[in-house]
C-alpha cells in the first residue's frame, strides 16, 4: 500500500509504503532515506507489538539526527579525519573532524525513487553523483525490503561504480521488543563474535581488535545488557556500546549473527548478515528525539547495524573483506532481521 504525506524537505510529498505478510505483521517505510518506519507484530496472546522506534509522523522524521530507520551510505560508521587514504580524497566532514554515516548529505537524507513494489515488496533506487560528500566516482544503489511470511525483513542492498570507491550501507533502526516502552537495556542479547573494536571518545579507532573474553564485550552467551554496561573504560568512551564486533560467521547469511529478547521474552529478533561486522549501539544520545508521543529517552532503543568496522577504507590489515567496491563489479549484501513471537 502506498501513501502520500505531507511535502519533504523538496517540496514533493513524502511516499509511504506498508507491507504486510500472512500472519498480519505489517511494516512502513519511505523514500525519504528509504526509511523503514514501524514493524508491528503480532504476538501469541493475540496482541500487536510495535517492535521500531519511529516518530508521530513522517515529517517528523526531517527533525531528528539518530538516523531512525535511515538507509545509511555510501559509507556507514566513521571514516577518520573525514580522508581516504588510498585515493587521497578528503570527505566532507559532519562529525568535524571525521565523517560520520556518509557525511552532511549522506543517503539518509535523500529521496530515493520507487523502482518496484508489490503488497510484501518495495525495490528503492538512489544514484550519488561523482564528488557527492567527496567521494570518487558515480554510484548507484538500489535496496530491496521484503516481508516473508516467517516475520522476516531481507534487506538487500546493491551497488555499482565508475570509480574504486568504499561502500557500506546499513539500516539504522533502533529496536525496542518491549513495546518501545521502557529502558532496552533490559533486554537479553547474544552476539556471534569473539572480537570488538575499541573507540576513542570520538568513536574512531586507535588501536586493533581485541577478545571479547574477560570483558562487558562477551555477549557470546545470552545475558542483560544492563549487567556489564559501563564496566568497561572502552564503554565509558562513549557512555555506552557503540562498538562493531567481527562476527564469527563472516559472509554467511544463513548464520546467526545476533539475537535481542525483550524484557519480558514473549518477543525476539534474530539478526542473519552477509556483512562482516555488526554495529551494536545502545542509543547513548537519543535524549529529545521526537518519539510517537513526546521524546525517546537515552537508552530506549537497541541497533543492530550490519556493515563493516569503523574506518576500514583506511585500514586493510584488518581481517574482513575489502570494503573498496570496484568498477565492474557489483556489491550485494543481505541482512535479514527476524522477529519471533514467543
Amino acid at each position: 500500500m502506498l501513501a502520500h504525506t505531507p511535502p519533504g524537505p523538496d517540496g514533493m510529498p513524502l511516499r509511504v509504503t506498508v507491507l504486510r505478510n500472512a500472519n498480519g505483521m505489517d511494516v512502513t517505510f519511505m523514500d525519504l532515506g528509504a526509511t523503514w518506519l514501524s514493524a508491528r507484530v503480532p504476538l501469541n496472546d493475540g496482541s500487536v507489538r510495535e517492535a521500531l522506534l519511529g516518530c508521530a509522523t513522517p515529517e517528523d522524521y526531517l527533525h531528528q539526527s539518530a538516523y531512525l530507520g535511515a538507509c545509511v551510505g555510501r559509507y556507514a560508521n566513521r571514516i577518520a579525519q573525514s580522508f581516504l587514504t588510498r585515493t587521497q580524497h578528503s570527505l566532507t566532514p559532519n562529525q568535524p573532524p571525521h565523517q560520520l554515516h556518509g557525511g552532511p548529505e549522506g543517503f539518509s537524507h535523500r529521496r530515493w525513487l520507487i523502482v518496484s513494489q508489490s503488497p510484501t515488496d518495495v525495490r528503492y533506487r538512489l544514484h550519488s553523483p561523482d564528488g557527492d560528500q567527496g567521494f570518487p566516482g558515480n554510484l548507484t544503489t538500489e535496496v530491496h525490503y521484503q516481508l516473508t511470511d516467517d516475520n522476516s525483513l531481507i534487506i538487500t542492498y546493491q551497488a555499482e561504480t565508475d570509480q574504486p570507491c568504499p561502500v557500506a550501507l546499513t539500516n539504522h533502526a533502533y529496536f525496542n521488543l518491549d513495546a518501545c516502552q521502557g529502558d532496552a537495556r533490559q533486554h537479553r542479547l547474544k552476539i556471534e563474535a569473539d572480537h570488538y573494536l575499541p573507540v576513542s571518545h570520538e568513536g574512531i579507532p586507535e588501536y586493533g581488535l581485541q577478545t571479547v573474553a574477560n570483558s562487558g564485550f562477551d555477549f557470546r552467551q545470552p545475558k542483560v545488557i544492563a549487567d556489564d554496561f559501563m564496566k568497561d573504560t572502552d564503554q565509558q568512551a562513549v557512555h555506552g556500546y557503540d562498538h562493531a564486533f567481527l562476527l564469527n560467521h563472516q559472509g554467511d547469511d544463513s548464520a546467526m549473527a545476533a539475537r535481542l529478547w525483550s524484557g519480558d521474552s514473549k518477543l525476539s529478533l534474530a539478526v542473519y548478515t552477509s556483512a562482516p561486522a555488526l554495529q551494536f549501539y545502545s542509543g547513548n544520545f537519543l535524549d529529545g528525539t521526537p518519539a510517537r508521543q513526546g521524546t525517546w529517552r537515552n537508552y530506549q532503543g537497541i541497533a543492530l547495524e550490519s556493515g563493516f568496522l569503523p574506518d576500514s577504507p583506511n585500514h586493510p590489515e584488518w581481517p574482513q573483506p575489502d570494503c573498496w567496491l570496484q568498477p565492474g563489479e557489483q556489491l550485494q549484501s543481505v541482512t535479514r532481521y527476524q522477529l519471533i513471537p514467543a
